[in-house]
C-alpha cells in the first residue's frame, strides 16, 4: 500500500476506535481508560505499517517490536494502574470534568478524537521506516535502537520505583525522592520523552525521515506544558502540599541531574 493510503486507513480505524472507547468509558464513568487505548494503539499502529508496509521486511520487524514493547509495557502499566483504583478516576479527568463542565460529554468525546488523531501524527516514525526499501540497516538505525533500549529501561524503571514506594503503607502522604526520583520530578515523563527521540532517530535513515520531529516535539509540548506534568504537579501540591514545594525546589522538573 502507499504511504497515503496506510495513513487514510489509520485515521478511519484510530477514530472508530477511539469512539468506541468513549463509550465504554461513559459506562464505566471512568475517562482514564482513554490513556491505556492510547499507549496500546501505537503497537497497533507499528504492527499495521509493518505488514502492510512496501519497506525493507526487516526494518519493518525492527520498527514494529521496538514500539510493540513499548507500547504493551506502558499499557499494561496503565491498565494495571487504573484497575487498581478504579472506580476512582485519575485526578487529571477529574479537573476536566470540572474544568469542562459546560458540555463536558461533548468536550470529552472531541478530547478521545483527538487522542486518536494524535496517535496517527506522531507515529510517523513508524510510517517512514516501513516504506524504506534500502536492504541494509543504517547507522541511524543502529544508534536509534541502542538510545530506545536505554530509554525503556529508564522509563521501567522509575515506574518500579513509584509503584514500589507507593506500596508501602508507611510512605502514604510522603513525596517519593528515592532512585530516579531524587534526581527528577518526573524522570518517567523524561524518558517516556526519550523513547520518541530514539523513534526519531530511527527514522532519519528513511526518505522524509526528518518529518518524524513531529514526535518527540509533540510529546515534549504535551509532557511539559498540557497533560503531563503541568497536571500532575497541580495534584502534588494538592495533596502534599509544603512536602512537594520543598521537593520542587531542590529537584529538576524533568531532565535527570543532581539536587540543587
Amino acid at each position: 500500500m502507499s504511504a497515503l493510503s496506510l495513513v487514510v486507513v489509520a485515521v478511519a480505524a484510530a477514530l472508530t476506535a477511539f469512539t468506541a472507547l468513549y463509550v465504554l468509558a461513559r459506562r464505566l464513568n471512568n475517562y482514564g481508560v482513554v490513556d491505556i487505548a492510547w499507549s496500546y494503539a501505537f503497537g497497533a499502529l507499528a504492527a499495521f505499517y509493518a505488514l502492510a508496509g512496501t519497506g525493507w521486511p526487516v526494518r519493518r520487524a525492527l520498527i514494529a517490536a521496538m514500539a510493540g514493547v513499548w507500547s504493551a509495557r506502558l499499557g499494561t502499566h496503565l491498565l494495571i494502574r487504573v484497575a487498581r483504583h478504579h472506580p476512582s478516576e485519575d485526578a487529571r479527568y477529574g479537573q476536566l470534568r470540572r474544568d469542562w463542565a459546560t458540555n463536558f460529554h461533548w468536550k470529552m468525546f472531541g478530547f478521545f478524537q483527538l487522542q486518536a488523531i494524535s496517535v496517527v501524527v506522531l507515529g510517523v516514525a513508524f510510517l517512514v521506516a516501513a516504506q524504506n526499501p534500502t536492504p541494509h540497516p543504517h547507522p541511524f538505525e543502529i544508534a536509534g535502537a541502542a538510545l530506545w533500549l536505554l530509554a525503556i529501561t529508564g522509563e521501567a524503571l522509575a515506574d518500579a520505583q513509584l509503584s514500589a514506594f507507593k506500596g508501602d503503607p508507611r510512605n502514604r502522604g510522603k513525596v517519593c525522592a528515592i532512585g530516579l526520583w531524587r534526581y527528577s520530578r518526573h524522570p518517567n515523563y523524561f524518558f517516556e520523552w526519550l523513547i520518541w527521540v530514539a523513534y526519531f532517530v530511527f527514522a532519519l535513515a528513511s526518505p522524509w525521515g526528518s518529518l518524524a520531529v513531529i514526535g518527540p516535539a509533540g510529546i515534549l509540548y504535551l509532557l511539559l506544558r498540557v497533560t503531563g506534568i503541568p497536571l500532575t504537579e497541580e495534584q502534588s501540591l494538592r495533596s502534599k502540599g509544603e512536602a512537594y514545594r520543598r521537593y520542587q525546589q531542590v529537584t529538576r522538573a524533568f531532565v535527570p541531574w543532581p539536587r540543587r
